[in-house]
């Protein structure tokens, strides 16, 4: 792209499939909900998107975040304490008239809300137990469970999700959080694309981080 040349943006309107369930949610510029995918109580951060049949609730989505299909975010906790399990204790109301949600137990899964960074890519089929937090740049492998925080630009993989190896070193992964590159402007960002595309991480932080 000549850089002289003025982007030309599509319309930022947040895009859902028909077949998409959503309450309670916040979306941002150029996000997109794809097929069947069921969100409760979900912000979900500018350019991020959700592949078919992904799931979340109770969630906080940075920008430009890739979930893919089959995932599920903050998935649902049950009583294990209690003599049953089974959401007849916690949600009767869809079996026995007069007896409504159990409100004590619909504010314990609120409170263990997920919160999902910037830039975080989450594999197919992958799982983000309640609580969890993951930090910008991190990738999460295809069926992980991942139960325990995970730490900026960390790849892990697994059942339970451990650390596989960091996406950049810890000096590069420094001078990509000060760049703070997904609060640009999408005219900045445009600009910036070839760039992405043709230099080491290196070279385009050199040419990047002094840009007006």
């Amino acid at each position: 792209m000549d850089r002289t040349e003025a982007p030309l943006p599509k319309d930022p309107q947040p895009r859902i499939h028909p077949t998409a369930e959503l309450k309670g949610c916040r979306l941002g510029r150029y996000a997109v909900i794809g097929e069947r995918v069921i969100l409760r109580e979900v912000s979900v951060g500018d350019f991020s998107y959700f592949e078919r049949h992904a799931e979340a609730i109770y969630a906080s989505i940075g920008r430009f975040c890739s979930i893919a299909a089959n995932s599920r975010v903050n998935a649902l906790e049950h009583p294990m304490e209690r003599l049953t399990t089974h959401k007849v204790s916690y949600r009767p109301n869809e079996y026995f008239r007069f007896l409504g949600v159990d409100a004590a137990f619909r504010e314990r899964r609120q409170a263990k809300k997920v919160v999902i960074g910037h830039d975080v890519w989450i594999g197919h089929g992958a799982v983000v137990m309640p609580g969890v937090s993951i930090g910008n740049g991190a990738a999460i492998g295809a069926n992980a469970v991942v139960t325990r925080d995970v730490a900026a630009y960390t790849i892990v993989a697994g059942a339970p999700a451990r650390p596989v190896r960091r996406r950049f070193s810890e000096e590069v992964a420094a001078r990509i959080e000060a760049l703070a590159w997904w609060d640009w402007t999408p005219e900045k960002l445009a600009q910036a694309i070839p760039d992405m595309q043709a230099l080491p991480i290196e070279a385009f932080l050199d040419r990047w981080e002094n840009a007006a």
